[in-house]
């Protein structure tokens, strides 16, 4: 097993923010972040606050030649995959091991055509995080990255390789045996949660609260349900039934991103989730009206936050 020296990360956001602080901790300045522009000067001046500690890291502009890392990740919104693709063009050779940390179940498949498919795992990541005015907050016993082959009754030398890293650096993981499963697991809860509370307006609290916004929820977590067994994936009602304690015992006033995004007046990853969910349903023939009227509420959510009407 190869061990893991240089790492290259790309998107120091919500999600980027739980990796770096403990990854930089192991690895100094052989922990690198990739960021241009505007971007790299604003990194480097002002570094950026992770749970009120203000963290400076080793910042590498996407032209640098810096050699391959022996691992990438992946940590932007959906909305900036393809030019974070193009941004770890020098970071990313033959044996990097690389990682998506970004939400939907279709960003690997995008990393693969452009890269290694045989080096790009399959990952989640579980984090109640929120980033406001560029300050980012978690709470420290809080989150998990779940990470693996899509099946892991065996681990790759690959997945041993980041397995080793995430303990030295202890960061919080789990690899389970059917992480496809796992994947779209998430995902269902993206679908149906990120959703309904970007177009409520509501924290999470509401889905404990509130039978008609649990309704919802479970309604559109149901067609998630009905896609990926079409797929040949084991999801199942009893998941959703499960997924049920964990949304009730989130920080009730916890935000998921979409409806973060709303808020902060930026694009959402609704392409994603319901547009996703939309194209697969076609595909598949499955009916998806919630993720139809989720669509074009939020599409319409984002146009309102443009001045395209006002209220």
């Amino acid at each position: 097993m190869r061990e893991i020296k240089t790492v290259a990360l790309v998107g120091l956001g919500a999600i980027g923010a739980f990796v770096a602080p403990r990854l930089k901790e192991q690895l100094g300045d052989q922990f690198r972040v990739i960021a241009g522009g505007a971007r790299r000067e604003r990194l480097e001046n002002n570094g950026v606050f992770i749970n009120d500690v203000n963290y400076k890291f080793h910042i590498v502009d996407p032209k640098e030649q810096t050699g391959y890392a022996d691992f990438a990740i992946f940590a932007t919104k959906n909305t900036q995959l393809d030019q974070a693709i193009l941004d770890m063009k020098h970071q990313i050779g033959p044996e990097t091991i690389v990682m998506s940390l970004l939400n939907g179940v279709t960003s690997e498949e995008k990393i693969k055509k452009a890269y290694y498919k045989e080096k790009v795992l399959t990952t989640i990541i579980r984090l109640p995080s929120l980033n406001q005015g560029g300050r980012i907050t978690y709470p420290k016993k809080k989150g998990k990255i779940s990470f693996g082959e899509e099946r892991n009754e065996v681990l790759s030398e690959q997945v041993k390789a980041v397995k080793q890293l995430f303990d030295q650096a202890g960061i919080s993981y789990e690899i389970p045996e059917d992480m496809l499963k796992t994947m779209w697991m998430k995902y269902m809860t993206n679908v149906s949660e990120n959703q309904t509370c970007a177009i409520l307006g509501t924290p999470y609290k509401g889905f404990a609260v509130s039978q008609h916004i649990e309704y919802i929820r479970e309604n559109s977590a149901r067609e998630v349900i009905a896609v990926a067994q079409k797929k040949g994936i084991n999801l199942t009602e009893e998941d959703l039934i499960a997924h049920q304690e964990y949304i009730h015992n989130l920080i009730p006033h916890g935000k998921p991103s979409t409806l973060q995004d709303i808020e902060a007046g930026k694009k959402t990853e609704v392409e994603t989730f319901a547009g996703d969910m939309i194209r697969m349903g076609k595909e598949l023939g499955v009916p998806t009206p919630y993720n139809e009227i989720f669509y074009h509420m939020i599409c319409a959510l984002e146009e309102k936050n443009e001045g395209k009407f006002q209220v």
